[in-house]
């Protein structure tokens, strides 16, 4: 049963979002189709006010950052896709990422010294004002003792609240889809809820922000598509987290990019490149890449910051996603379709020839394509269209995944109009690819398969089961023999895949 207080909440932010004129705005009404412009009129007739005045994306943004956490993430998001939503929408939403209202430098150093349990002056050198502000934490400009310049990021006051209060109203709001929208039902409302749910309760433990960065920072320092500043673990709370100073310029200014000294290309690429590698070759990745977390130096070095939401793949998903996007680039359309029905992403009722046609139809319009030369609006529509056809689910496990696809994939269009998303992915896949499914990867599976059967052999001969100890005791070396005959199978096999 829903608390009055979620019910209130939807409630609130529903009226905010008419009297705003931002849930069916008047700007679009043209472009609805006639069975919605009805419900669309009669939405504007409340609608007023200073509220209602200027662009849509500042109506929503105005309402959006009023709502907490959870809306203002949603308007970040938002903001990446201006190839979908428009280049003036997306700006008028940009100030979401971290620009937002700081609350006073004084609570800030009380928090400080209240988490790290002494005064703010045994760690820090000096401690300045605010120089970003997000949804649940801001970041101050300080010095170390030793003279190293860091950033400090501490969570806002009450913010677990907030979250709370809005993590009711999602549920709630997914309970209605789930028994008033039966279309939207495959979508799995209340799985995807509990995801976004799940990833802002960790956003509010900056320890374990500071772990995933520490970690990221590991995985990243194997190859050069993007940097990661290395964590002050004395500086480190609950509430605190303190981290290098990030170099490089902003990605947020629009200003960044017009100094001629940037390769935008190289930059889109790497951008592209450090998600995938994260992604692929180890199965954790940064899930928050838009704007207000990327800086950039020339020509192209990237460097991440806020690790609040880090998504992970295990080995079988991350098999899937490589396959896939392999399959894409080798326009191999029924290998994508076998691997879909080999993941249980499409129901094994459904034609796999008829599935990997939809996917030709999907490919070949896009494939080698610019991005400027693409509409990625039309070419979600007619992904939603197909996995609506074949009764295709929204996997929960895959939900950061997806979404940090979308995020980077627009912010690459952000940098290079021109970005090529597949030529930027295909030397990350086809390493994967090589060092996991070549001949010599499968070699080296087979032979630690052997060696974890003869070690269960060998158990197995220590530790009779009841069953077995006669059989055992009447025959000593029978075990013996066929731990052997194992082995001797083992390297039959292996020889046979090397040489055919």
């Amino acid at each position: 049963m829903p608390s009055l207080s979620a019910i209130g909440r939807l409630i609130g932010v529903g009226w905010a979002l008419v009297r705003a004129d931002a849930l069916l705005p008047r700007e679009i009404h043209d472009h609805l189709p006639p069975s919605a412009r009805l419900a669309a009129s009669l939405l504007r007739i409340p609608a007023g006010g200073p509220a209602r005045q200027g662009r849509p994306g500042e109506r929503l943004a105005r309402v959006l950052e009023r709502q907490g956490p959870a809306a203002i993430k949603l308007g970040q998001f938002l903001a990446t896709r201006a190839d979908i939503f428009g280049g003036q929408f997306a700006d008028d939403l940009a100030h979401l990422r971290d620009r937002l209202e700081p609350f006073p430098t004084k609570v800030a150093r009380a928090e400080v010294e209240r988490s790290l349990g002494r005064p703010i002056e045994a760690l820090f050198a000096g401690f300045g004002e605010p120089v970003a502000a997000a949804s649940l934490a801001q970041a101050h400009e300080a010095k170390l003792l030793d003279g190293r310049k860091v950033a400090v990021k501490v969570l806002r006051p009450g913010v677990e609240l907030q979250v709370a209060r809005d993590s009711g109203a999602l549920r709630l709001a997914a309970d209605l889809v789930e028994a008033m929208v039966p279309p939207a039902r495959r979508l799995e409302p209340r799985a995807f809820v509990e995801t976004v749910i799940r990833a802002l309760d960790l956003e509010l433990d900056l320890r374990f922000e500071a772990a995933g960065a520490d970690e990221l920072r590991e995985v990243m320092a194997r190859d050069a598509f993007m940097a990661v500043p290395a964590i002050v673990w004395d500086g480190v709370a609950k509430r605190v987290l303190t981290q290098e100073w990030a170099g490089g310029r902003p990605l947020s200014d629009p200003t960044t990019l017009d100094d001629p000294a940037f390769d935008r290309p190289a930059l889109a690429n790497n951008l592209t490149r450090a998600f995938l590698a994260q992604a692929l070759d180890h199965g954790v990745f940064h899930a928050d890449l838009h704007e207000g977390n990327l800086f950039v130096s020339p020509p192209a070095g990237l460097t991440a910051i806020d690790f609040g939401i880090v998504g992970r793949l295990g080995p079988m998903e991350r098999r899937f996603l490589a396959e896939i996007l392999y399959g894409f680039l080798m326009r191999d359309y029924q290998r994508v379709a076998d691997i879909h029905f080999e993941a249980g992403y499409v129901p094994a009722h459904h034609d796999r020839a008829a599935f990997a046609q939809a996917l030709r139809a999907v490919g070949e319009p896009v494939f080698g394509r610019a991005a400027s030369q693409v509409s990625m609006g039309r070419l979600l529509a007619q992904l939603f269209e197909i996995t609506a056809l074949f009764d295709m689910r929204l996997r929960p496990e895959l939900v950061l995944l997806q979404k940090t696809m979308v995020t980077v994939e627009g912010v690459a269009r952000r940098i290079d109009p021109e970005h090529d998303l597949w030529a930027a992915a295909d030397p990350i896949v086809r390493r994967w690819i090589t060092r996991e499914l070549s001949p010599a990867a499968r070699v080296r599976e087979l032979a630690a398969e052997v060696h974890r059967a003869a070690k269960a052999i060998v158990r197995l001969a220590e530790n009779p089961t009841p069953t077995t100890v006669v059989a055992v005791e009447e025959n000593p070396s029978k075990m013996l023999w066929f731990s052997v005959g194992a082995a001797v199978a083992g390297v039959t096999f292996l020889a046979a895949v090397v040489l055919f």
